[in-house]
């Protein structure tokens, strides 16, 4: 793990504060981003938890599914499929849109890329789906951790950093679904990545 003394501590990518008033802290360290035309994303969902209280992913599975099962056979099961597909079918396709809107013409992200020479990390730390229910609804929010690495050496860990409270809700309030609200978290952090990201590679 040597390589990852090439971190800068005080230039790492860094997203903090509140939802109304983030702050991007860049410098230096993107500049190995420079000239660079693409960049391999990954995502990844280690330790995720659910909710305000924190429950393991685990754990919010085992309860969403067995209170829905009780309520109608097999709804929970279905439940937990739609749960899963969400990820690979709704939330990464829609960072990755948002991404490449926002990273310019010449800069481009992608999840089957193979041949970048920097692979972005996206690993989801937490997920808040909220909810709407007509009368009432709350927006969902998710954490995220990033990390840049080196794709043929992904122990070179080039920039770390975290975006907070990403939140995500329908403009028109039709977002009865978790999913729908859950992608656009996803929409806001791939935006920021990219704008930020491009603007490091010259787009």
């Amino acid at each position: 793990m040597k390589n990852l003394t090439s971190i800068i501590a005080g230039a790492a990518l860094l997203l903090a504060g509140t939802v109304s008033a983030q702050k991007w802290s860049t410098g230096k360290d993107l500049s190995y981003l420079k000239g660079q035309k693409d960049i391999a994303i990954q995502f990844t969902y280690d330790n995720l938890t659910v909710g305000k209280k924190g429950k393991t992913e685990a754990d919010y599975i085992k309860e969403k599914t067995e209170d829905a099962n009780k309520k109608e056979a097999g709804k929970g099961d279905a439940w937990l499929k739609a749960w899963k597909d969400a990820r690979p079918n709704v939330y990464e396709p829609k960072f990755e849109e948002l991404f490449n809107k926002a990273a310019g013409d010449n800069f481009s992200g992608n999840r089957k890329n193979t041949s970048a020479k920097y692979t972005l990390i996206v690993h989801t730390t937490r997920i808040e789906p909220g909810f709407n229910i007509g009368v009432m609804r709350q927006n969902a929010f998710c954490d995220f951790e990033v990390s840049i690495v080196e794709t043929a050496n992904p122990s070179n860990v080039l920039s770390k950093g975290v975006l907070m409270n990403q939140p995500g809700g329908q403009v028109m309030g039709y977002d009865f679904d978790s999913s729908s609200r859950v992608q656009e978290c996803y929409a806001k952090a791939g935006k920021t990545l990219g704008k930020t990201l491009g603007k490091a590679a010259g787009k």
